[in-house]
């Protein structure tokens, strides 16, 4: 038995560690500020079941990054039932304020009325497309809803982190160049295919650049909505020596028809990898994108170090 002063048998007390100062100190955990903005993701492509899976665990990633986050889906051609639109989820979000402001002034509370935005906005897409990002814009100011809406995902280091993730599972990279081990079908050049024209095609090329120092292996950008763009590209990689092509979709998913992945791949003679889809990296870059648009980030999310 133990005394204030020590133990009483000479045996150890376990003592509890002091506090550690500075970047030792475990960061407090972040949690959504009371009555904050929801966050709204916008989600283009016909509305499925599958596409209804995957945006459900994008934001199920974001709610379990912010404790209390008030996360939404709105579908950019939904049909207000079994997938409400873009527009009628922001309407909603802003009656559900008012209703909460004015049982709390019925309730007798001091509280003010409520302003600033009430949704962020954030579009699951991982490149610019104009196209897409017109009818978002055009839900936002047709909801007459007070949002804020942000920019695409990418390019990010996080995206060139699931683009390598989704070749190693395809058999098309190695998982890890460090380690002494070989895959046969490893590709020595990657086309990397977006949506949205030339702008999506340069802003891929971004993340190509990050993809590239990842697997050690040239990647180019191309385009799966312009006739010729994906076959140039892969004519381009050839002609510089690249003999095994893989075609690495720089896309969600829910963007696109997957028949369009499968027909580039055929065009390019080559096999391809998965879209994106809820990799985690998505559903924290669109938390990130949600933090900074309020000023509650601390940090960007990080990717895992190039080995």
């Amino acid at each position: 038995m133990s005394s204030p002063t020590g133990p009483a048998s000479g045996l150890p007390v376990r003592m509890p560690r002091p506090r550690q100062p500075g970047r030792h100190r475990r960061p407090e955990p972040l949690a959504a500020p009371e009555g904050a903005p929801a966050l709204v993701l916008a989600v283009p492509g016909t509305p499925a079941p599958a596409t209804r899976s995957l945006a459900e665990e994008v934001v199920s990633i974001a709610r379990s990054e912010l404790p209390g986050l008030d996360a939404r889906i709105g579908y950019l051609d939904g049909d207000d039932q079994e997938f409400p639109t873009l527009q009628a989820v922001l309407v909603h979000a802003a009656e559900e304020r008012t209703a909460r402001f004015e049982q709390a002034k019925a309730a007798g509370l001091d509280v003010k009325e409520p302003d600033g935005p009430v949704a962020v906005v954030v579009p699951l897409l991982a490149g610019p497309d104009s196209a897409l990002l017109r009818v978002v814009r055009q839900a936002v100011m047709d909801s007459r809803v007070a949002a804020d809406l942000t920019d695409v995902l990418g390019p990010h280091p996080l995206l060139a982190e699931a683009l390598h993730v989704r070749l190693s599972e395809a058999g098309l990279a190695r998982a890890d160049r460090a380690r002494l081990f070989t895959v046969a079908t490893a590709a020595d050049g990657i086309i990397l295919a977006s949506v949205g024209g030339d702008e999506a095609v340069q802003a891929a090329g971004i993340t190509g650049m990050l993809l590239a120092a990842r697997l050690a292996v040239p990647v180019m950008a191309a385009a799966l909505d312009q006739e010729g763009s994906i076959a140039s590209v892969a004519e381009q990689l050839r002609g510089s020596g690249s003999q095994q092509l893989a075609l690495a979709p720089y896309l969600i998913g829910p963007e696109i028809d997957p028949g369009l992945i499968e027909e580039a791949a055929r065009e390019a003679g080559c096999s391809a990898a998965e879209a994106l889809g809820p990799y985690p990296a998505i559903g924290k870059l669109a938390l990130a994108k949600y933090t900074t648009a309020l000023g509650i980030a601390p940090q960007q999310p990080q990717g895992t170090p190039v080995r």
